[in-house]
């Protein structure tokens, strides 16, 4: 909330709530990938699974869940649905067998060029060009960032 808002100004009107903005703005977001997505087989999480691995082919479970900020336990279901669709392969590392590491097949990185479209896409049905969505990438950017800071000296 603004710092300026005039003092009679209710607080806890819903329409004035960043979580309010935020929830909604992200159902409505992600609602427009769906159609976009269901082509290749993805849910929007399993999309941003392989937006990782397109990056970088190969991880641990566990730095994918780092990355991605989501628990390993929500994210085990999301590889074993990548991998019984044969974007994925998931292994023990031959080094220490309790790490497990994911890895696209050809499929999955033949998947990529599909997927190249998406963003060119979701520009045009929101109306908004690469400009304002690096700016609000920026904002949310930070926004994580801060709420990282916040979370980490409450649990030191």
């Amino acid at each position: 909330m603004p710092a300026t808002a005039a003092p009679d100004a209710d607080l806890l009107a819903l329409d004035r709530q960043v979580c309010f903005a935020l929830a909604v703005a992200s159902r409505r977001v992600i609602g427009l990938y769906r159609p976009l997505l269901e082509p290749m087989g993805l849910t929007h999480p399993q999309y941003l699974v392989m937006l990782s691995l397109w990056q970088q082919e190969a991880s641990s479970v566990r730095s994918l869940s780092e990355q991605l900020s989501l628990e390993p336990a929500t994210l085990s279901p999301l590889l074993k649905r990548l991998e019984a669709i044969g974007y994925l392969t998931r292994t023990r590392d031959s080094e220490d067998e309790r790490t497990l590491r994911v890895a696209l097949t050809p499929a999955g990185r033949a998947l990529r060029e599909q997927a190249l479209n998406i963003p060119p896409a979701i520009m045009d049905r929101l109306g908004m060009d690469r400009a304002e969505l690096e700016d609000l990438h920026t904002i949310l950017t930070s926004v994580i960032a801060r709420t990282r800071t916040v979370e980490d000296h409450e649990t030191a």
